[in-house]
């Protein structure tokens, strides 16, 4: 059975998403069909104005001026504070946590060789600018905890000898029950335990 070309092609796109295949595309396509024309319009101008999106020239999220709202909060850069992360979701969710009040730094991955991700694919060169031109004090490294990570945070670290650099801690999720629990992540909580 042929469909329409247009039909076809927003199927097409549809499936660049990640988790989405075909068959939810083509769903997701025919729903939409019966969508009246204005709500069919919106969703058309909400997507086109992704391409206007900019990127903050200090931490790298998605902002729709040059630098983004965390960034140009005095109080926040006052605190002379950065969150190191990997990618912007990170980010996301670290300020969805609410604990964290000063400024962020996506670096846009992780050191990884064999995939060709070296210093220079990252935004590390853009970190150790901004440590030096707003006299940061402390550096959390909140960098998933994976062979490439280690690394990039050891990377870092060997960059920023001046500075008080942290990793976030990994362990036992809140509610986690050790029994079902693979044997790195209690490595991890082990590695990282306090005393109270």
């Amino acid at each position: 059975m042929k469909l329409p070309e247009s039909i076809n092609d927003a199927v097409e796109s549809f499936a660049k998403l990640p988790g989405v295949g075909r068959k939810t595309a083509l769903r997701q396509i025919m729903s939409m069909v019966n969508w009246d024309a204005q709500d069919l319009a919106q969703f058309a101008d909400s997507i086109q104005g992704l391409k206007e999106i900019k990127k903050c020239g200090e931490c790298g999220l998605y902002s729709d001026q040059d630098i983004c709202d965390i960034c140009s909060n005095e109080n926040r850069r006052e605190a002379r504070f950065i969150c190191v992360v990997e990618n912007i979701s990170d980010l996301i969710a670290i300020e969805k946590s609410e604990g964290f009040s000063g400024t962020y730094h996506v670096l846009g991955g992780v050191l990884n060789p064999l995939m060709g991700v070296g210093p220079k694919q990252l935004r590390i060169e853009k970190l150790v600018d901004r440590v030096n031109k707003f006299n940061v004090e402390n550096l959390i490294l909140a960098i998933n905890p994976s062979v490439e990570g280690d690394a990039t945070c050891s990377y870092i670290k060997q960059l920023l000898q001046g500075v008080h650099i942290e990793r976030i801690g990994f362990g036992i999720p809140m509610g986690g029950s050790l029994e079902h629990l693979d044997p790195l992540t209690i490595s991890k909580a082990m590695e990282n335990r306090k005393q109270i």
